[in-house]
């Protein structure tokens, strides 16, 4: 193995002969330079790995050097070692971009630990990372095995994406391979639960997670009492991209409650997003509200009358709440209610509904680039994330925290990356979403369909007699016979929604107190 080069720099450099063997003997190659003009002069005729630097020298400073070096060198991980513990050298230190900062006196193995954390690190993080989920690999598949209720697929949805995020974050081609598998059972595993228990569970008021309908009731509603509230519901928002984006939040707004709750099927916006404003399923909204209500085969938007709807479930719940309902699709909607935000706040509840993520997911159906800068699971958290970092909804929560707003973040569904064609034959009338089909005469053979023939036992709607709903399971996605090919290579490896999955049903809702 090679050696690794360190180039040490320090005008007492030859009292430090015992430290200098104890590296050799560890696999450094220590370059000595007695001052800063030394050490530039080796830097422009040798690489080196890494960099011990004396913070006070004769001649050049160490912040001189530090400078100095990473003028030429910016990706050289510099160590400054000093006697001096000033808070103004640290920080300057710190500003300069220093890889750590060690007082003296200073013996062999912390210097040691200091350089494994600079170079070995990613090495070292990728062996434990490869380790510890081999040790919980059996465990995961137990408990997804086991998982007999809404509450424990939650759980086993919790380490998923733990593990996902850790095993991305590490390059380790074979261990992505065996997890994917992993995650893919998990998912496997899951439609069969929703296929078997979905009819009884959407109809459980005792069950420990909840749907759609009954969030707003049961987490929301408790919360109010008449608190200024800024619900925030991101449109398309995944469990993963939540998290992602949690740590931004973090700096204005401490986390009161943070759970999860399900999806109703089908996890789309006009149903899953009314029923969270109405507070009912979706036969009952058009049994109770047809002048609202709308099914797939009607003309007009599905989801125009969400704050008539909110506003029917607040006086149904005797809530005398004070609300608004903004809806956000263009930044410039964004900016018109920052800036009333900001200058008339609204007491009561206000509800944003906001779209971006959204647009992501149908774009990446259509852009090209966007195809290319999303085309896994963890670039388009990374995307979400940093969307998020430079919006106008971030804007909008700094603002909140300004004005004390009590802030809850949830979204209405989440989606999946479809790779799996699943043939599926219909009416002209039949809907169009590929990850879910209602309408007369639906047939298919294909395993990896939920077929429905009785909508009100799932609370759907039945448009006609002979209506039935289809969903498609795992990563799945419904082509209709006409223009087979040409459509199952335009929707492999797009986000999709509408269908059974656990991306798609166990999604997030959390509420915060202002810092």
């Amino acid at each position: 193995m090679q050696p690794i080069e360190l180039l040490w720099i320090d005008d007492e450099i030859d009292l430090l002969q015992a430290h200098m063997i104890f590296l050799n003997q560890k696999g450094y190659h220590v370059t000595k330079a007695h001052s800063g003009q030394d050490a530039l002069f080796l830097l422009k005729e040798t690489s080196f790995n890494i960099v011990l630097l004396d913070e006070n020298m004769p001649g050049m400073s160490g912040i001189e050097v530090l400078t100095a070096i990473k003028l030429d060198h910016p990706q050289l991980p510099v160590i400054m070692i000093t006697k001096s513990e000033e808070e103004n050298i640290m920080d300057e230190a710190i500003g300069a971009k220093i890889a750590d900062y060690l007082i003296k006196p200073v013996n062999p193995n912390q210097i040691l630990l200091s350089l494994k954390k600079n170079l070995d690190a990613s090495r070292l993080v990728t062996e434990k990372t490869i380790a510890t989920y081999q040790q919980s690999f059996r465990q995961l598949s137990t408990d997804v095995m086991q998982a007999e209720s809404l509450g424990s697929w939650s759980d086993v949805y919790q380490k998923i994406l733990y593990w996902e995020m850790e095993i991305d974050s590490i390059d380790s081609p074979e261990l992505k391979e065996i997890f994917t598998y992993q995650k893919t059972e998990a998912n496997i595993t899951f439609s069969r639960f929703v296929e078997k228990h979905y009819a009884n569970l959407i109809f459980d008021e005792d069950e420990e997670k909840l749907f759609s309908n009954q969030v707003f009731e049961k987490l929301v509603a408790p919360k109010l009492n008449n608190k200024p509230t800024l619900l925030l519901m991101i449109d398309n928002l995944r469990y993963d991209q939540f998290i992602a984006i949690s740590p931004i939040i973090a700096p204005y707004f401490k986390a009161e409650m943070e759970t999860s709750y399900f999806s109703i099927l089908p996890t789309a916006t006009q149903y899953a997003r009314n029923a969270f404003f109405a507070g009912l399923l979706p036969n009952e909204m058009e049994a109770k509200y047809p002048q609202w209500w709308k099914n797939d085969v009607d003309e007009g938007g599905k989801n125009i009358h969400e704050n008539e709807f909110l506003g029917a479930q607040l006086d149904r719940l005797g809530l005398n709440q004070k609300h608004s309902y903004t809806k956000v699709n263009k930044p410039l909607e964004a900016r018109k209610f920052l800036d009333a935000f900001r200058t008339n706040p609204t007491d009561g509840l206000q509800v944003v509904v906001y779209n971006f993520v959204d647009m992501i997911s149908h774009a990446k159906t259509e852009m090209d680039v966007i195809k290319e800068l999303a085309n896994s699971d963890k670039a388009y958290r990374s995307l979400t994330k940093s969307w998020f970092q430079n919006s106008l909804l971030l804007d909008i929560i700094k603002m909140a925290q300004q004005k004390g707003y009590q802030l809850i973040i949830t979204t209405d569904h989440g989606t999946i990356n479809v790779e799996h064609p699943a043939k599926i034959i219909g009416d002209r009338e039949s809907s169009t979403n590929i990850r879910y089909k209602t309408g007369r005469r639906l047939k298919t053979d294909d395993k990896h369909v939920m077929m429905v023939s009785d909508p009100e036992s799932f609370g759907l709607p039945s448009i006609n007699m002979s209506s039935s709903f289809a969903f498609a399971k795992e990563n799945y996605y419904l082509i209709y016979p006409t223009r087979y090919h040409h459509f199952v290579n335009y929707f492999r490896n797009t986000y999709q929604h509408g269908g059974i999955s656990l991306e798609e049903m166990c999604i997030p809702f959390a509420v915060y107190s202002p810092k």
